[in-house]
């Protein structure tokens, strides 16, 4: 091999390392796969105006045409949140029953509604969904949304907003509010931008909306939004949902909700399956 030859190979190979730690940066390079295929993907949304990151997660057994499950991260978060452990192992389990798992990005606190600086519930129906069946040959007949705490609120919201889109609908943890008072800064606009998308009142205004697929609420017994919470159970409890509510030792953290991986995703795939 010739000087200028052996020099271009070790550029290629420091390019390839270069490559692999930008790789492990931005995939956090930590949790156990089991064998998962990740892939990481930038939708051009017009509904946000921005170019926005979506993770997506097919299990090692995956079925061709496997349903979908969107799944929307909480307030600060990121498509990453998702992608831990208890996750991967918990999904792993499912085998051949394991929805393909699209994590998209919402900003630091859009709580997944349209509003000022984007429609952000557009964004996910008309832009996430479509383009995750793309990628990956998902099923787009059987999709489920679910989400924590802002992620939570996201998932009844676009309920409201897409009724009979999903096969099912969880919140784990969520970021619920019975009035405007209530709400923590920047979780919606004004009050007229909660009023417009208080899911509580939705669910007397348009029953039908979550009657028809099953429904998730969980929450540690700690958790500061219970009261919401348990509200919305009330309101579903009384508009005759299918509906799971679940309350367990264990706080509004990453603790509570990283434990139950296995409990939300054997419900998603359930529905899914039956849906």
């Amino acid at each position: 091999m010739s000087a200028v030859a052996r020099r271009r190979a070790l550029a290629l190979l420091s390019l390839a390392a270069v490559v692999v730690a930008m790789w492990l940066v931005v995939r956090g390079g930590s949790a156990d796969e089991r064998g998962a295929i990740v892939e990481e993907i930038t939708i051009s949304s017009e509904a946000v105006r921005g170019e926005l990151p979506v993770t997506l997660v097919e299990a090692e057994d995956a079925a061709a045409g496997a349903p979908l499950l969107v799944f929307l991260h909480g307030r600060d978060g990121d498509p990453e949140s998702g992608l831990v452990d208890e996750m991967f192992a918990a999904l792993d389990d499912l085998g051949d029953r394991a929805p393909v798992v699209a994590f998209p990005y919402g900003g630091e606190a859009s709580y997944w509604h349209d509003r000022d600086d984007g429609e952000w519930g557009r964004y996910v129906l008309e832009e996430v969904i479509p383009e995750a069946v793309r990628e990956t040959g998902a099923d787009p007949s059987r999709v489920a949304v679910g989400g924590i705490s802002m992620g939570g609120f996201g998932a009844y919201s676009l309920a409201a907003e897409a009724p009979g889109r999903f096969c099912a609908v969880g919140g784990h943890a969520p970021a619920i509010w019975r009035s405007a008072e209530e709400t923590a800064p920047g979780a919606f606009d004004d009050a007229g931008d909660f009023a417009e998308h208080d899911v509580i009142a939705a669910v007397s205004q348009q029953p039908d909306a979550f009657t028809g697929a099953p429904l998730w609420i969980d929450a540690g017994q700690d958790d500061p939004f219970i009261p919401g919470d348990d509200a919305l159970i009330t309101a579903l409890e009384t508009a005759g949902a299918d509906l799971t509510a679940r309350r367990g030792p264990g706080g509004h953290t990453s603790d509570y909700w990283n434990s139950r991986w296995d409990q939300y995703l054997r419900f998603y795939a359930k529905a899914l399956a039956d849906c």
